[in-house]
């Protein structure tokens, strides 16, 4: 742990990094790559709806029921003529959930399954969702997403600017569009929870982008009155110095909700915990992948297409070439000094120097005069 806190006050610090912004188009490649898998996934498969959405009834039965779950299903089949989903919860007793029938309906195939399971009518419980009422409810959910989506891009433009409004909007569209394909591909059942789940893990999402972008704006206030780093290389420090906290809080964050998908949904069997366990656990990861290598870079992608900041990188990069220059020409010299070479080439004379013998000297006389 000290060292994971002596890498993170380093990263703050900016004495190492590691270059994302640099490497964008190789995340923008994964990215589209996985949409692509998620979008072939909904056009192929579909989401498979509650009746929440479709409408339909649900039976739930007593507890300790000793019949197998295909079997529930086969009966369920047998006598609704409609695909029929089985889920056994914790206490022993099953779900059974039929999309597509109406009331009249539902008391018939109430009354078969009870015979078929060898139960009491009465002791069958039946749950009714009207076709009208799933609609109402598919047309709220994507409604509350659509203003969800609006006062987020609004938020972010005014607190920020429209270019970080646009980044953190295209990343979370691009997490629901993961999340979505991922149940499609999966074939869990999208119920009110999954919406729920969805507009919780876009709100953690927005908070580990809006962390950067704060990091960002801060430390770009007076970027153009200098010439060490462009508007690339000061988004690249902010990814850096906030890196281990978007890692930390997503860790912590995953930790409870994988216990609730794949201990509570898959050992213990509470299948009812999957339609909101798998959104929260899907976004949350997308949400940390699209802050990071998404939306920081695609907002310096933008803003480097401002004139200031295109003058800016100009100077950068001439500035740094003069300085490069200026390395390799003191590496040359200080080469040649090794070499015992001067600057022309020639060796240096080492030792004792003869002096050449002067026309005027004196022949002998302390003076050196002529008589």
């Amino acid at each position: 742990m000290s060292k994971l806190g002596n890498l993170g006050a380093r990263l703050h610090r900016g004495e190492i990094s590691y270059d994302f912004v640099g490497k964008r188009k190789i995340w923008y490649g994964i990215s589209i790559l996985i949409t692509i898998t998620a979008i072939v996934g909904l056009a192929v498969r579909g989401l498979n709806m509650s009746i929440d959405f479709q409408g339909g009834a649900v039976f739930t039965t007593p507890t300790k029921m000793s019949t197998s779950i295909a079997q529930a299903e086969t009966y369920a089949h047998e006598a609704s003529g409609e695909e029929a989903v089985v889920q056994k919860l914790g206490n022993g007793s099953m779900r059974i959930q039929i999309a597509g029938i109406d009331t009249a309906k539902a008391d018939q195939i109430k009354q078969k399954l009870a015979d078929d399971l060898k139960i009491n009518p009465d002791k069958l419980a039946a749950d009714l969702v009207g076709p009208s009422w799933g609609q109402q409810i598919a047309d709220k959910a994507w409604e509350g997403l659509a203003i969800f989506m609006v006062l987020v891009v609004i938020y972010l433009a005014i607190a920020f600017e429209w270019r970080m409004a646009v980044a953190a909007l295209v990343a979370l569209i691009h997490d629901i569009t993961i999340t979505t394909g991922i149940y499609a591909l999966v074939g869990f059942e999208v119920s009110p929870g999954t919406v729920i789940g969805l507009l919780t893990i876009l709100g953690y999402s927005l908070y580990d982008t809006v962390v950067v972008f704060d990091s960002l704006k801060e430390q770009t206030k007076d970027i153009t009155k200098q010439t060490r780093f462009t508007y690339s290389d000061i988004a690249n420090r902010s990814i850096n110095g906030t890196l281990v906290r978007s890692i930390n809080t997503t860790v912590v964050a995953l930790l409870p909700v994988a216990g609730l998908l794949f201990i509570g949904g898959g050992f213990l069997g509470a299948g009812t915990l999957n339609d909101i366990s798998l959104s929260l656990f899907v976004g949350l990861a997308a949400g940390a992948y699209s802050s990071i290598f998404i939306a920081t870079p695609l907002v310096a992608d933008l803003k480097e297409r401002e004139p200031a900041m295109k003058a800016l990188k100009k100077r950068v990069l001439a500035k740094r070439a003069q300085a490069a220059a200026e390395e390799d020409l003191a590496a040359e010299r200080s080469a040649g000094m090794d070499d015992g070479s001067d600057d022309d080439g020639a060796p240096a004379v080492v030792g004792p120097r003869n002096q050449p013998a002067s026309r005027n000297r004196g022949r002998g006389r302390p003076s050196g005069k002529r008589r």
